[in-house]
């Protein structure tokens, strides 16, 4: 077996890397241009026999011979994402019609991450996999949440048209170990600024929620979906739902209790409620979270610690 991870030094690739590998079953071939990835996240298995590291941006076309595909490669943060608009465009429909070329010219299965974000502003919540959105078509995160619905309907005119195995995964937010410590996701934002005894910015109203996966658990998820039978597309996140002000307070206990906590200006088409529906993915892979916020959040805090040199008080 020769698996493709596209995105594959990045912050969710680099762990679906680790459980690849530590599976032992093949080989693993990482393709990643750097833009938000970093070759440290895969440093333990560079110089490993079956892995091989190729710098490269999938927005032009990768000549492998692989059997399995995970299609991973996009920024996912809006600080990156809106950075180079038009790149996140190329990467989401480019990267894709490149990384669907590939596996119909090599018959292989493609798993492609897709997001909550296809969901937009949602009129419904929680967001069933059934439900078609509500997205602003040339808003300021439109090249994230259009490049992937468009990539989406790539994945599925190739199903039908060449009869390519696919897989859709719809990812919420998902946090952990190997984040970015500037990222500008909010949970990241906020351990990073109890860390630094900064005040925790709480973008206004403060009553927006979101749900938050530790990144194991979706790792499992995206494995579980390329092995299993159903094309998707499959939500994969906690459904355990909190207000922005509810997490910023979590934060604050659990690290850094005298830090405050503000209130900004919110940004643009920031969508108020986002909590996914996972029955299809509990009843149809078996697949459920297992680590809860507050045990993820000293996970992450240990590793932002390490990473930033900064020891417990």
């Amino acid at each position: 077996m020769r698996i493709l991870v596209t995105g594959g030094a990045g912050f969710i690739g680099s762990h679906l890397v680790d459980k690849l590998m530590d599976d032992g079953e093949g080989k693993v071939i990482v393709a990643d241009n750097y833009f938000t990835g970093s070759k440290d996240n895969l440093k333990k298995w560079i110089g490993h026999p079956r892995f091989e590291l190729i710098r490269h941006d999938i927005s032009r076309p990768l000549f492998v011979e692989v059997d399995q595909i995970y299609h991973l490669a996009c920024p996912a943060s809006p600080i990156f994402y809106k950075y180079n608009s038009v790149k996140t465009i190329k990467t989401n429909v480019m990267g894709t019609l490149n990384m669907l070329g590939l596996a119909k010219r090599l018959r292989a299965r493609i798993l492609f991450t897709s997001t909550s974000e296809v969901y937009g502003d949602p009129l419904e919540h929680p967001q069933k996999e059934t439900y078609w959105g509500n997205v602003n078509p040339i808003g300021v995160r439109s090249c994230y949440d259009e490049g992937k619905r468009m990539a989406e309907t790539l994945m599925f005119d190739y199903y039908r048209q060449y009869g390519i195995e696919i897989r859709i995964a719809r990812i919420f937010n998902t946090y952990g170990q190997r984040m970015n410590i500037d990222d500008g996701r909010v949970g990241s934002n906020f351990i990073a600024q109890a860390m630094r005894n900064e005040p925790l910015t709480v973008q206004l109203p403060g009553t927006q929620t979101r749900s938050f996966c530790y990144v194991s658990d979706l790792v499992d998820g995206l494995n579980q979906l390329m092995e299993g039978t159903d094309a998707g597309p499959i939500n994969l996140g906690n459904p355990g739902e909190f207000t922005m002000k509810e997490l910023a307070k979590a934060v604050q206990e659990l690290i850094n209790p005298e830090v405050q906590i503000s209130e900004v200006e919110n940004t643009p088409d920031d969508p108020p409620q986002r909590k996914p529906d996972i029955t299809k993915a509990k009843e149809v892979l078996g697949w459920e979270p297992k680590v809860n916020l507050h045990e993820g959040i000293p996970l992450m805090e240990d590793d932002f610690r390490r990473r930033l040199g900064v020891p417990r008080t």
